[in-house]
């Protein structure tokens, strides 16, 4: 089981993730991206680096806007590392 992290720590971690924010204790980022198309294909990514790290945010696409949340089930829904390193591998992903 992993262990959910203080909303200080996660405050903190937030600082080197640009446009994540913590939304009812979950990481949150909406990406506009330049079309449906774009955005499909950036979900792609988004599931390869998931499924890379055996880690899966819940992911919803509106034409060009993809939202994913990150949270940890086994850690009662709350925020762990294993989100913000999910959310730092996105980060990396260059966007279509």
């Amino acid at each position: 089981m992993s262990a959910a992290l203080t909303p200080s720590q996660i405050q903190e971690a937030l600082v080197g993730l640009d446009g994540w924010v913590l939304e009812q204790s979950k990481l949150l980022k909406v990406y506009k991206l330049k079309d449906f198309k774009a955005a499909l294909a950036f979900i792609n990514l988004v599931g390869a680096e998931a499924e890379r790290l055996n880690h899966h945010p819940d992911i919803h696409n509106s034409w060009n806007r993809v939202t994913l949340r990150l949270c940890t089930h086994d850690a009662g829904g709350q925020v762990t590392e294993k989100d913000l390193t999910l959310a730092r591998a996105i980060q990396s992903i260059c966007l279509p």
